[in-house]
């Protein structure tokens, strides 16, 4: 009698999606189970019983150990997966991360919104969010505008115009599409941000060299907390 314990209690084999797992697929082949096998009657390493007991072992623990390496299909997902252009936005490009289920907002409306807001020309440098605006019982604070009424970048009154609510929203605007001056919102209210932001932006010797194509370049995360007709 032949008693096999296969020991294989890794978490990586229990989730075919673990990038862990990939990465160990492209660099080495994995580790044969350890095998522990005990008999009553040993056998001769030199008979033909325990030649073909050999080989039956390998071949159930190759095909063991590969059926429990394949991969499935990744799942679609509910939402869209890739940037798509806006339409009549100027060039804004959106990605939604999380669909809404609310009503959508038209002009006249006033909407309030939470936002991470970046600038592409500093690698992402985050210069604004409303998370980090608190009020008195510590809950973020959220963006309140009037839709249509261009005090806002019109990258996001183009954004917000087409969400519902309950949705969040990625954008990557232009810098037509951005801060044309300083007055208009969302500013971030830290002094050093904001002049960090514009003076960027607005460089005079780097929008002379050329750059003013992607000095004003933005991305915000947008979600759409409310509407008020």
């Amino acid at each position: 009698m032949v008693v096999v314990h296969c020991h294989a209690s890794s978490p990586y084999l229990r989730d075919p999606h673990h990038s862990a797992l990939h990465y160990l697929l492209r660099r080495a082949p994995p580790s044969p189970p350890i095998i522990y096998a005990t008999s009553p009657q040993p056998l001769s390493s030199s008979s033909p019983s325990a030649a073909s007991t050999r080989r039956t072992l390998l071949v159930s623990i190759a095909t063991t150990s590969f059926s429990s390496l394949i991969l499935s299909p990744p799942s679609k997902s509910a939402t869209n997966t890739e940037f798509f252009d806006l339409p009549n936005s100027g060039g804004v490009k959106a990605l939604d991360l999380r669909a809404g289920t609310g009503a959508t907002p038209v002009d006249g409306d006033q909407v309030a919104i939470h936002y991470y807001g970046r600038l592409a020309a500093k690698q992402g440098w985050r210069f604004d969010s409303t998370y980090d605006h608190k009020d008195s019982t510590g809950e973020p604070i959220p963006f309140v505008f009037t839709l249509g009424s261009g005090k806002v970048i019109s990258g996001i009154e183009s954004a917000v115009r087409s969400m519902q609510v309950g949705g969040t929203r990625r954008v990557i605007i232009p810098p037509s599409q951005g801060y044309q001056n300083t007055s208009q919102e969302p500013i971030p209210p830290n002094f050093f941000d904001r002049q960090r932001l514009f003076t960027t932006i607005f460089n005079p010797t780097r929008l002379a060299n050329g750059e003013g194509s992607t000095l004003g370049t933005l991305i915000f995360d947008i979600e759409l907390i409310s509407i008020r007709h």
